[in-house]
């Protein structure tokens, strides 16, 4: 459809006024050169994109545009990144080089217009371990210069933004994505703000209906939670005021994911989230005076309020390694409620908004305000340069290593290291060094000795001992935390593993000889699938290490029987549920493909879940709930894999029975059991498949499964449940 004049006129207007908004939100003056490189920038912008449109039908420009704000506005980046993301697409969707942007705008320019280009294809690539080689080359790239990524994380916030106008596959697919690594990310690198709004508005998309009740709730109750803040706040001004402090005090709302994860993790309804806002106090205090003016407003605090003396987190003295500082205190406000209170200077606020980022700004009078970043970026280096290293393994460790808290630990001369939370002495030795951590036998720890698997506190010291004699063992890996011991101890038992697989192939090369058979790749493959093993390799090594006898393997038969296996017609697998459930309950595909399907055992999905597919290999297409433990890494990882689905029409579905659990858990008393079953047989009239409860020192806990209509009727049995005796809690669970 072809513009008027009037549409193309207005779209200019409002391209202009957006362009003069990003000029007005660059926190500097401005000299005319760098006015006429945005300039330029722009006009190179504009014209690549000129005949482009998002999904939403705006021109494309404004894109990079709202980009280029929120790195200025709400990460306080220049100039510098101001043109890089002005310029982020162009070498992807144009017909702009990065020769033409570095003779225009210089080495750096394109440089980090390179790396954002690179790390662009991240998620796209059709198997997960090249996406982890491509999540392994993203964050080498982030080592050389950290805005690509405060830039990426700018780009993916405005998409998350703006994610209404794409098609529900692709809102799952970029919300599962935007939580599975850059949520985490943001955290890990200060952006505490765009960390949350990441974390919420992938909420909004993957657990929608979840996601607008909480919502509603909040809005419901906004006036009497501002009321309650008021009346907390009243008594804390005069004394501070008195303390001839400058500050501002406010009422920050809990985010709605953190909202749900307390819910999920307390198994409590929304009505039992009593923390739902923090008061923050922020001093405006010079550099050197910042910690003690803390202090005095946390002194203030907790002269009219008592503290909870377990939930002081102290990181103004030490603060965390994304350079996050403040002092947080919980205390019993008014009618009994808990209250976290967080105080900070001003500098610390916008570092805590904005991240690292904001650290140049306060570098003159902090000078090892961001060494924090520099030793973070030193370590995922270090296990990036390692050239055996698993990029599948490398993935999850580095995600795992994103949200966790910290820990400070001493060395015996009183160096201060910092560490993961529940890491143990193992880890202190890698941390320390290599060959200490492959050689420790256990440690003194604050003059006491301990075992290598013994968890570390804070303020711990620690003396590691060692012995020539002492090898690694597998089971390290079961209490091992940072991501550099694990690579370690994985690189050591690969080499292990590759010595020993040679030796398996001489042993092995030797026994089809025997038998006058050809050593084969196709007949190494056919004995590796009959011992269900996923490489050759593997195969090699347990013959080596006398896993597999090799005195008994009859090669000739092995290779008769998977021949034949090959030239059968595949046998179809059976969903262990298929009785209950009918190929009409659920509608997969934006064209209503006629698919085999069966529901999955990791969630159970039920009538009224909000539920996806996923294609499998061999097993037809698995429908998953939207948040189902396994969904984010499978939508993240396998978008490609991703169709869409939906319940049928309620005729289709009314009468079936759809497998499903329930866990009844609190304090156990006479008739509990009696009270459930009643509930659910009698009263309801509802198939119990099995039962089985559990009770110590005065609690019990059970599950029930249960064959149900819907959701609806779920919640039906739970609120009843729930009514009959204020004893009892219960919630969904999934059945595996």
């Amino acid at each position: 459809m072809e513009l008027s004049q009037i549409d193309i006129e207005s779209e200019n207007k409002l391209i202009v006024k957006q362009y003069r908004a990003l000029l007005r939100s660059i926190k500097r003056t401005l000299t005319s050169q760098d006015r006429k490189k945005i300039r330029e920038a722009f006009d190179l912008s504009l014209n690549a994109h000129k005949n482009m449109r998002r999904k939403s039908g705006e021109p494309y420009i404004l894109h990079p545009l709202a980009v280029a704000q929120i790195c200025t506005e709400e990460i306080g980046l220049g100039v510098t990144s101001v043109i890089s993301a002005l310029l982020h697409d162009t070498v992807e969707d144009t017909d702009i080089t990065l020769e033409l942007i570095k003779l225009k705008f210089g080495e750096k320019v394109m440089r980090i217009i390179d790396g954002l280009t690179k790390i662009s294809g991240v998620f796209d690539q059709p198997d997960r371990s090249a996406q982890a080689e491509n999540f392994k080359k993203m964050l080498l790239t982030l080592g050389d210069d950290v805005r690509v990524i405060l830039i990426k994380l700018a780009d993916r916030l405005h998409n998350m933004r703006t994610l209404d106008s794409m098609s529900g596959k692709s809102q799952l697919k970029i919300a599962s994505e935007t939580a599975y690594v850059y949520g985490p990310l943001a955290h890990r690198l200060g952006l505490y703000a765009i960390k949350t709004e990441l974390e919420d508005l992938s909420t909004k998309y993957l657990e929608s209906d979840r996601y607008n009740f909480v919502k509603k709730k909040l809005n419901e109750t906004k006036s009497q939670r501002n009321k309650y803040i008021k009346q907390f706040i009243e008594p804390l001004v005069e004394d501070i005021d008195h303390a001839g402090l400058s500050y501002e005090i406010k009422g920050r709302p809990k985010s709605i994911h953190s909202i749900l994860t307390k819910m999920n993790k307390q198994n409590i309804p929304f009505e039992e989230v009593y923390d739902l806002f923090a008061i923050r106090i922020i001093v405006d205090s010079p550099f050197e005076l910042e910690k003690s003016d803390c202090w005095k407003v946390y002194s203030v605090v907790t002269d009219h309020y008592m503290p909870n003396p377990d939930r002081l987190r102290d990181w103004v003295s030490t603060p965390k390694a994304n350079g996050y500082e403040s002092l947080h205190t919980t205390v019993m406000g008014p009618k009994g409620r808990w209250v976290e209170v967080q105080i900070r200077s001003k500098r610390m606020d916008e570092i805590a908004e904005k991240g690292f980022a904001a650290h140049w700004k306060y570098k003159d009078n902090a000078q090892a305000a961001d060494n924090g970043l520099e030793n973070w970026l030193l370590k995922v280096r270090e296990i990036l340069e390692n050239p055996d290293a698993n990029a599948l393994e490398f993935l999850d460790d580095f995600k795992l290593a994103l949200y966790t808290d910290e820990i400070f630990v001493f060395t015996p001369k009183g160096d201060l290291k910092k560490l993961p939370m529940d890491a143990t002495i193992l880890d202190f030795a890698f941390e320390i060094h290599s060959d200490l951590g492959l050689r420790c036998i256990g440690a003194k720890l604050n003059n006491k000795l301990v075992p290598i698997n013994h968890k570390l506190s804070n303020g711990d010291q620690v003396e590691i001992l060692t012995s020539a004699k002492q090898n690694p063992n597998e089971d390290w890996m079961q209490f091992l935390v940072t991501a550099k011991a694990k690579a370690k101890v994985r690189d050591y038992f690969k080499q292990l593993r590759l010595s020993s697989a040679s030796m398996g192939k001489e042993m092995l090369e030797r026994k089809f000889k025997n038998a006058k058979l050809p050593f084969t790749s196709e007949a190494l493959q056919a004995l590796t699938r009959y011992f269900k093993l996923k490489a050759v390799t593997d195969l090699y090594y347990l013959i080596a290490t006398d896993k597999i006898d090799r005195t008994k393997i009859d090669i000739a038969e092995i290779l008769l029987m998977e021949a034949a296996k090959s030239t059968e017609v595949p046998v179809q697998l059976k969903h262990k549920n298929t009785k209950t459930l009918a190929n009409d309950a659920v509608v997969l595909g934006e064209n209503e493909q006629d698919l085999p399907y069966a529901f999955s055992v990791c969630c159970n999905p039920i009538p009224g879940d909000e539920i996806f597919g996923f294609v499998t290999v061999g097993e037809g297409v698995k429908i998953h709930r939207t948040n189902c433990s396994n969904a984010l890494s499978l939508m993240s990882n396998y978008g490609y894999r991703i169709i869409k689905a939906k319940w049928a029409d309620d005729s289709f579905n009314k009468g079936k029975a759809f497998l499903t659990s329930i866990k009844v858990s609190g304090i156990d008393s006479v008739g509990i059991v009696s009270i459930i079953t009643d509930i659910i047989s009698k009263q309801l009239k509802i198939n119990m498949r099995s039962i089985s409860i559990s009770s110590n020192e005065g609690m019990f806990e059970g599950s029930v499964f249960l064959e149900v209509h819907d959701t609806q009727q779920l919640e039906n049995i739970m609120t009843a449940i729930k009514a009959a005796s204020p004893l009892i809690s219960v919630s969904r669970v999934d059945l595996n």
